[in-house]
């Protein structure tokens, strides 16, 4: 794999060392290899990793297969992947109500990490999971088209810097139209597809909720959060006494919806390498 990048204004690193160590975390043993095989270039000249960097520097990386493990995915079906964004190292896509994110067993190839290998492998691409949306919810999800840029998403990730924007739909009204959810989340002891508000030993969850649309009993309301727990935007309405509709798991009586009303509309990240701000849409169809 070779890669180039041009360092946009507001490079983060004063020599090429700090660059690949802690601005694009590229591992310890990787780092290695590339100043050894002499595989980094600066202006398309031999670089040296104590060498200054500047704006505008064109960053030469060349990568060898055994620097990083290569995964192996069964293919899925190209045509299912509706692409919102795109470039060498990313990849944002609109995901369909109930498709899984990724796979849990090895033996399976119809879920959206599946297709889209299928749709990157003429590009001689992977993809790679940065974050995961709930089979039963829709909307926008980031993956990595590379190792590279993986655990520079992650760091951003845990640093909140990538932000989603949710719609939901509900019976009735929020108590406010505007309103935070601070409630703990961990996981149900009684069913280990669910998960619970625990204030005592579950960990810190905040959703902020914004009512959007009401029509007759109905409600759309927008949700983004702070934190990303596993089903919190579910299970912190339902602690409301506000279900989304349709939620198999959290609803407690039959509605009419026929899948769960919860979309990620959209995603929004400063780009990892180029610096640009990107905010992405899925279509908001809940609403429209």
């Amino acid at each position: 794999m070779e890669f180039k990048f041009v360092l946009p204004e507001d490079v983060n690193a004063d020599n090429l060392k700090d660059l690949l160590e802690f601005e694009w975390l590229i591992p310890r043993k990787v780092r290695h290899f590339l100043r050894v095989r002499k595989n980094v270039q600066i202006n398309d000249k031999q670089a040296m990793f104590h060498q200054l960097v500047k704006p505008g520097d064109v960053i030469s990386l060349l990568f060898e297969s055994e620097d990083y493990e290569t995964p192996t995915i069964n293919l899925g079906q190209e045509n299912q992947i509706d692409v919102l964004w795109e470039d060498e190292h990313l990849i944002i896509v609109n995901k369909p109500f109930g498709k899984k994110t990724h796979p849990n067993q090895p033996d399976e190839s119809d879920t959206l990490l599946n297709d889209l290998a299928a749709y990157l492998k003429p590009k001689n691409q992977l993809p790679y999971v940065v974050h995961r949306l709930d089979k039963e919810t829709s909307g926008a999800i980031l993956f990595a088209k590379n190792p590279i840029v993986l655990p520079i998403l992650g760091r951003m990730l845990e640093k909140k810097e990538i932000h989603r924007v949710y719609e939901a739909q509900i019976n009735g009204s929020l108590p406010k139209d505007t309103m935070v959810i601070n409630k703990k989340i961990g996981r149900d002891r009684h069913d280990r597809r669910k998960r619970v508000v625990d204030e005592k030993s579950g960990k810190t969850a905040i959703t902020h909720i914004t009512t959007q649309k009401k029509d007759g009993h109905l409600t759309w309301v927008e949700c983004w959060l702070e934190t990303g727990r596993t089903h919190q935007i579910r299970v912190h309405l339902a602690s409301i006494g506000k279900p989304i509709l349709g939620d198999p798991l959290y609803h407690s009586k039959p509605t009419n919806a026929s899948r769960l009303m919860l979309h990620a509309k959209e995603l929004s990240l400063i780009h990892p390498f180029t610096k640009e701000s990107l905010t992405v849409k899925a279509t908001p169809f809940l609403s429209e």
